[in-house]
């Protein structure tokens, strides 16, 4: 039974799953998941406050969250630092880099989220979390997840171009190709028929490539 609770404890949600509730002091007060209810929530954790590269991602975040909000998606951020260790970092980000944190980062000393979230990598620390990206819907359910290493800082650019890919598939129900960017064209489901096959390349408004394979401007 022990062996059965401590694998419940550390299994990571999937894509497709309700993303785990949770309620949590941060450095703005108390939230819980369902504070995001009907928005787009980005929650990432990071492994320290204080820590060089973790200081550089929240300036980054920072840069990106006006165009983030602008999306009706929020920002969430967690470590397992206390608050007041959140409110001194984030105090010294905004005098060392004229960047004031808008967002507000979980103070996760029991590691009660971390461990609802699989943020914990015992194979790279057993005490700090890594670099995980969870990109949860206004329903509530993950739609996207990204891990880093401790060493590598993540791209901001991809972050955002993530969750425009995301948006942009739910509200014209299609798929975005490699390397997308906001203003290309999307890629059209496939035909599932040897007659919608047969039609596609006739279609207006589509750029044809294959049977298999056709964009269009959304």
């Amino acid at each position: 039974m022990e062996q059965t609770e401590t694998n419940q404890q550390v299994q990571m949600p999937r894509i497709g799953d309700d993303a785990p509730a949770f309620n949590a002091a941060t450095s703005q007060g108390n939230i819980s998941l369902e504070d995001y209810k009907g928005k787009w929530l980005v929650l990432f954790s990071h492994p320290s406050d204080f820590t060089p590269v973790c200081t550089t991602e929240f300036v980054g975040l920072q840069e990106i969250y006006p165009e983030l909000k602008e999306m009706n998606t929020e920002l969430l951020g967690l470590s397992v630092d206390s608050v007041p260790s959140h409110i001194a970092w984030i105090r010294s980000i905004e005098e060392n880099f004229n960047t004031n944190i808008e967002f507000p980062v979980i103070a996760d000393l029991d590691k009660q989220v971390a461990m609802k979230y699989g943020m914990i990598m015992p194979g790279e620390s057993q005490v700090e979390t890594s670099r995980a990206v969870f990109v949860i819907d206004d329903k509530q359910k993950i739609r996207s997840i990204i891990y880093y290493p401790l060493t590598t800082g993540r791209n901001m650019q991809e972050i955002l171009r993530l969750v425009k890919a995301l948006q942009t598939t739910d509200e014209h129900g299609v798929s975005t190709p490699a390397d997308w960017q906001e203003g290309d064209k999307a890629v059209v489901s496939p035909p599932k028929s040897q007659e919608e096959a047969a039609k596609r390349a006739e279609e207006e408004g589509i750029e044809y490539i294959d049977w298999y394979i056709s964009k269009k401007d959304v």
